[in-house]
């Protein structure tokens, strides 16, 4: 048998004593249990939703300070990427007439669709909205990729990036199907990359034609990391596994980065607006430092005032220094309830007129029960009004070619 030594058995059995004393004293020691009529009950994670004990001031903004122009909204989709016939076909999610009431009561003078599609879809999205109100909606075009093994295809694709803008298409949105879904059989194979030599004709073409790129090339960190009690967006990704990136052949967050970046750097002509705070929100000193490397890079806020919002210092210092490179964006997408002040996401904006405008404290970044990305809340910037009237419209007319 083992010898054992007294004294260290009776060290171990002191101090379980001195524990089980401090965790009987200390009821919050209880992690995870909640205090009810009949004692102690463990919390479902989704049931906590607690509410602030702060005394801070709350300020409304119901409509925005100056005119806003939001260039990140989604007024249809073309659902079906992979196949050419599919992807002609656009689907409306609300009538003009529906948005504009909400436009016309939270001061948004324009906003941008960005996924327009192309062909006859290209056609149908610029009848339903730009033609009718061209000061109040402009349309992105998309490419086609369901041609992209056939000869010619980057050929066809600047030529068809040509007719959308004879047709009136302002811009060229790209999705994160591109990196992170296109394959080289379209559904099969290897992944096509962001940097593909394929695609040098389009980026070309829209720097030619003077029509901005609106990419997505990559969702957030946390994404491509196991999906575990370490990960922040711990709730988002178990309630949508399928959003997550980690372990399968996707490259890594840094790889997509790097290929967006020399993308940027091959066609210094063609201005690109990285969605999303340049796909990296979380790391606002890289997001700095490419728009210091890439006097073709702008970025705007959609969705992602959450992140922007919990590093207010530091992100007042990218609106300071950046203030000609930052546009307004949402990712608004209408969703078809019942009254109209409600169908475009008028509380949305109203967060967001509050980030900007706003030195408030603490408060939540969506309109949701449960923060949709992360449980958190956000603190207002305050911007003055020579950088707020930037980011609302005029680098948005400057690049869209909206100044006189």
């Amino acid at each position: 048998m083992r010898k054992v030594n007294r004294r260290q058995l009776l060290g171990a059995v002191s101090a379980a004593l001195v524990a089980g004393k401090a965790a009987a004293s200390c009821p919050a020691k209880d992690a995870g249990l909640e205090e009810t009529p009949k004692g102690k009950r463990p919390l479902d994670l989704t049931e906590f939703q607690p509410r602030s004990m702060l005394h801070v001031p709350e300020t409304k903004v119901p409509r925005a300070r100056y005119p806003v122009i939001d260039v990140h909204t989604h007024l249809s989709f073309a659902p079906g990427w992979r196949k050419a016939a599919e992807g002609e076909k656009v689907h409306f999610l609300a009538e003009p007439e529906e948005v504009l009431r909400v436009m016309d009561a939270k001061n948004l003078r324009m906003l941008v669709n960005l996924t327009g599609g192309f062909g006859p879809g290209l056609a149908e999205a610029m009848r339903k909205y730009q033609t009718p109100h061209p000061e109040r909606f402009l349309v992105f075009t998309e490419p086609q990729w369901s041609r992209l093994n056939e000869p010619g295809y980057s050929q066809y694709q600047a030529d068809e990036l040509t007719r959308a803008h004879r047709a009136g298409a302002h811009g060229l949105k790209v999705t994160k199907t591109l990196g992170l879904y296109l394959r080289e059989g379209i559904t099969t194979g290897t992944l096509v990359k962001v940097d593909d030599r394929r695609l040098d004709a389009m980026w070309e073409a829209c720097g030619a034609l003077k029509m901005p790129v609106a990419i997505h090339v990559a969702d957030p960190e946390a994404f491509f990391l196991p999906i575990d009690r370490f990960n922040e967006r711990f709730e988002e990704l178990n309630h949508h596994p399928d959003w997550s990136f980690y372990d399968q052949d996707f490259p890594s967050f840094q790889e997509l980065l790097e290929a967006f970046n020399r993308v940027v750097a091959r066609h210094p002509q063609t201005q690109f607006i990285a969605l999303h705070i340049g796909h990296n929100a979380e790391n606002l000193a890289s997001v700095s430092e490419s728009l210091d490397r890439y006097p073709n890079l702008h970025v705007e806020l959609a969705a992602r005032i959450g992140e922007l919002g919990r590093q207010p210092r530091a992100a007042r210092k990218l609106f300071d220094r950046h203030q000609d490179r930052i546009l307004f964006g949402t990712d608004a997408v209408p969703h078809g309830v019942e009254t109209p002040q409600q169908i475009f996401g008028e509380e949305l904006y109203e967060i967001y007129f509050r980030f900007l405008e706003t030195e408030d404290e603490y408060f939540d970044y969506a309109p949701a029960p449960i923060p949709p990305q992360g449980r958190g809340r956000i603190y207002g910037l305050g911007l003055p009004a020579t950088i707020l009237r930037k980011v609302y419209y005029a680098n948005a007319e400057q690049l869209l070619g909206l100044r006189a």
